[in-house]
């Protein structure tokens, strides 16, 4: 059974962080590159970062450049996003997507919701 299950949302206050992470199992974490999704109230879905299946390239939104960082521990299954300097517009619900392009196979989390707001 696949499962992606995002931890480490909440309330920060302005400029404040908070570290997502996202544990997955029921698939082979390693072969997959790993992506960060965000959807705010009345936008669309928008992806916020990504990492390759090994951990070498990564690339974000131009929005969250600088602040953002993902990283993934493919020993535990699991990828996290270090969110720094957030921001009110932060406000989302971030959704953890597994992607494996090559043979069409995708699997998303339930979501965790991130409020900036003071």
């Amino acid at each position: 059974q696949v499962q992606l299950v995002e931890s480490g949302g909440g309330l920060v206050q302005p400029g404040g962080s908070l570290r997502l992470s996202c544990a997955a199992s029921g698939f082979t974490f390693s072969l997959y590159a790993m992506r960060w999704y965000r959807q705010a109230p009345g936008k669309e879905r928008e992806l916020v970062a990504a990492i390759i299946s090994y951990g070498g390239i990564t690339n974000y939104a131009d929005s969250v450049k600088g602040r953002f960082t993902i990283s993934r521990d493919n020993a535990k299954n699991t990828v996290y996003l270090q969110m720094n300097s957030l921001k009110p517009e932060d406000t989302a619900v971030y959704y953890c997507n597994a992607a494996r392009d090559s043979v069409r196979s995708y699997y998303w989390g339930q979501g965790t919701q991130v409020t900036v707001s003071s």
